[in-house]
């Protein structure tokens, strides 16, 4: 059997080098994260909670995260489950649910935080600042 043509093969030769290196980094990304038995998604939720103050509104996590409702409410039962968040219905409108940081999940991104910067600088440190904005500019466009 052979594959029909490519159409843009310099576009499928990005994606396979975006997928290898995304692959790559979260790799390395993920090691202190698995000794806690937190995903990369649960740990997202945590510094973004932690940013904002320690609580947001759900339905703006997502936003945050860019991620689905189901995706949303699965990571964020994830984490109750383990005492790092609550959630709770607001009082303003019980349709609407807000999570808040525990004292677990900030003293988890408290004691992870350090170490997940130093291993980000690290993943990062083959590009110079020029690539580095690069990338992050080329990224932007991509998600847009």
């Amino acid at each position: 059997m052979t594959l029909p043509e490519l159409g843009d093969p310099l576009a499928h030769r990005a994606l396979d080098s975006l997928l290898r290196a995304e692959a790559s980094v979260r790799r390395r990304l993920s090691a202190d994260l698995e000794r806690e038995h937190v995903s990369a998604s649960g740990f997202s939720v945590l510094v973004v909670l932690s940013t904002a103050g320690g609580e947001l509104e759900l339905r703006a996590l997502r936003a945050r995260l860019r991620t689905s409702k189901a995706n949303a409410t699965e990571v964020v039962t994830t984490l109750e489950t383990r005492g790092m968040v609550q959630r709770f219905r607001l009082a303003h409108d019980r349709r609407a649910a807000s999570v808040r940081l525990t004292v677990q999940g900030r003293e988890l991104i408290d004691r992870l935080f350090p170490e997940h910067t130093r291993r980000v600088q690290d993943a990062f440190s083959v590009l110079d600042e020029a690539e580095k904005r690069m990338l992050a500019d080329i990224c932007r466009k991509l998600a847009a």
